[in-house]
Protein backbone atom coordinates (compact mmCIF):
# COMPACT_ATOMS: atom_id res chain seq x y z
CA UNK A 1 0.00 0.00 0.00
CA UNK A 2 1.38 3.69 -0.95
CA UNK A 3 1.46 6.54 1.61
CA UNK A 4 2.43 9.94 1.01
CA UNK A 5 2.44 11.86 4.24
CA UNK A 6 3.26 15.45 4.27
CA UNK A 7 4.14 17.54 7.36
CA UNK A 8 6.42 21.21 7.46
CA UNK A 9 3.21 23.64 6.84
CA UNK A 10 2.36 26.34 8.82
CA UNK A 11 2.00 30.10 9.14
CA UNK A 12 4.97 32.54 8.39
CA UNK A 13 5.43 36.26 7.29
CA UNK A 14 6.07 36.74 3.96
CA UNK A 15 9.70 36.82 2.93
CA UNK A 16 10.23 33.94 5.51
CA UNK A 17 10.99 30.36 4.53
CA UNK A 18 9.30 26.66 5.50
CA UNK A 19 10.47 23.25 4.05
CA UNK A 20 7.82 21.07 3.50
CA UNK A 21 8.73 17.17 3.65
CA UNK A 22 6.53 14.13 1.54
CA UNK A 23 7.37 10.40 3.59
CA UNK A 24 6.65 7.88 1.29
CA UNK A 25 6.19 4.20 2.05
CA UNK A 26 5.03 1.68 -0.85
CA UNK A 27 6.86 3.49 -4.11
CA UNK A 28 9.39 1.12 -5.93
CA UNK A 29 10.99 4.52 -6.78
CA UNK A 30 12.72 3.60 -10.10
CA UNK A 31 11.21 6.63 -12.88
CA UNK A 32 8.62 7.52 -10.38
CA UNK A 33 8.26 11.34 -10.80
CA UNK A 34 6.85 13.18 -7.66
CA UNK A 35 5.70 16.23 -7.42
CA UNK A 36 4.37 19.10 -5.16
CA UNK A 37 0.74 20.82 -5.80
CA UNK A 38 -0.80 23.32 -4.62
CA UNK A 39 -4.48 24.42 -3.93
CA UNK A 40 -5.67 27.28 -2.55
CA UNK A 41 -9.20 28.12 -1.60
CA UNK A 42 -11.55 28.87 -4.10
CA UNK A 43 -9.22 28.08 -6.66
CA UNK A 44 -8.16 24.58 -8.85
CA UNK A 45 -5.15 22.28 -7.49
CA UNK A 46 -2.08 24.02 -9.39
CA UNK A 47 1.14 22.13 -9.79
CA UNK A 48 4.12 23.85 -7.91
CA UNK A 49 7.10 21.52 -9.18
CA UNK A 50 8.09 17.64 -9.78
CA UNK A 51 11.48 15.51 -9.85
CA UNK A 52 11.72 12.56 -11.12
CA UNK A 53 13.40 10.14 -8.50
CA UNK A 54 16.04 8.32 -10.58
CA UNK A 55 17.67 11.31 -12.57
CA UNK A 56 16.80 14.12 -10.38
CA UNK A 57 15.15 16.33 -12.94
CA UNK A 58 13.63 19.35 -11.70
CA UNK A 59 10.65 21.19 -13.16
CA UNK A 60 8.97 24.59 -11.50
CA UNK A 61 5.94 26.45 -12.22
CA UNK A 62 7.13 30.24 -13.16
CA UNK A 63 5.25 31.57 -10.18
CA UNK A 64 7.84 29.91 -7.63
CA UNK A 65 11.08 29.41 -10.09
CA UNK A 66 13.96 30.80 -8.33
CA UNK A 67 11.83 30.69 -5.01
CA UNK A 68 11.27 27.01 -4.26
CA UNK A 69 13.45 24.29 -4.69
CA UNK A 70 12.76 20.40 -4.81
CA UNK A 71 15.13 17.78 -4.07
CA UNK A 72 14.68 13.96 -2.65
CA UNK A 73 16.61 12.02 -0.20
CA UNK A 74 16.75 8.23 -1.36
CA UNK A 75 17.84 7.07 2.15
CA UNK A 76 14.54 8.49 3.83
CA UNK A 77 12.38 8.04 0.61
CA UNK A 78 11.57 11.62 1.10
CA UNK A 79 10.80 14.78 -1.01
CA UNK A 80 11.25 18.12 0.39
CA UNK A 81 10.16 21.22 -1.01
CA UNK A 82 12.12 24.07 0.48
CA UNK A 83 10.01 27.52 0.08
CA UNK A 84 11.90 30.55 0.67
CA UNK A 85 11.24 34.33 -0.29
CA UNK A 86 7.32 33.01 0.20
CA UNK A 87 4.10 35.64 -0.57
CA UNK A 88 1.11 35.81 0.74
CA UNK A 89 -0.51 34.68 -1.98
CA UNK A 90 1.26 31.27 -1.96
CA UNK A 91 -0.82 30.43 0.99
CA UNK A 92 -2.38 27.51 0.16
CA UNK A 93 -3.10 23.58 0.89
CA UNK A 94 0.16 21.82 -0.44
CA UNK A 95 0.07 17.99 -1.53
CA UNK A 96 2.52 15.81 -2.32
CA UNK A 97 1.99 13.40 -5.35
CA UNK A 98 3.53 10.42 -7.22
CA UNK A 99 2.84 8.75 -10.78
CA UNK A 100 4.71 7.93 -14.08
CA UNK A 101 4.50 10.49 -16.24
CA UNK A 102 6.68 13.91 -16.22
CA UNK A 103 3.86 16.05 -16.60
CA UNK A 104 2.12 18.99 -14.78
CA UNK A 105 -1.04 17.63 -14.86
CA UNK A 106 -2.87 16.56 -11.49
CA UNK A 107 -4.24 13.85 -13.26
CA UNK A 108 -1.48 12.19 -14.21
CA UNK A 109 -0.39 11.72 -10.50
CA UNK A 110 -1.97 8.35 -9.02
CA UNK A 111 -0.49 8.57 -5.50
CA UNK A 112 -1.91 11.71 -3.04
CA UNK A 113 -0.76 12.86 0.49
CA UNK A 114 -3.68 14.74 2.61
CA UNK A 115 -2.18 17.74 2.34
CA UNK A 116 -0.21 20.15 4.73
CA UNK A 117 -1.01 23.98 5.05
CA UNK A 118 0.73 27.01 4.19
CA UNK A 119 -0.10 30.48 5.22
CA UNK A 120 1.54 33.34 4.47
CA UNK A 121 1.23 36.70 6.30
CA UNK A 122 1.88 40.01 4.66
Amino acid sequence: QVQLVESGGGLVQAGGSLRLSCATSGLTFGSYVMGWFRQAPGKEREFVARIRWNTGWTHYTDSVNGRFTISRDNAKNTVMLQMNSLKPEDTAVYYCAGGLSYTSRPRDYTYWGQGTQVTVSS
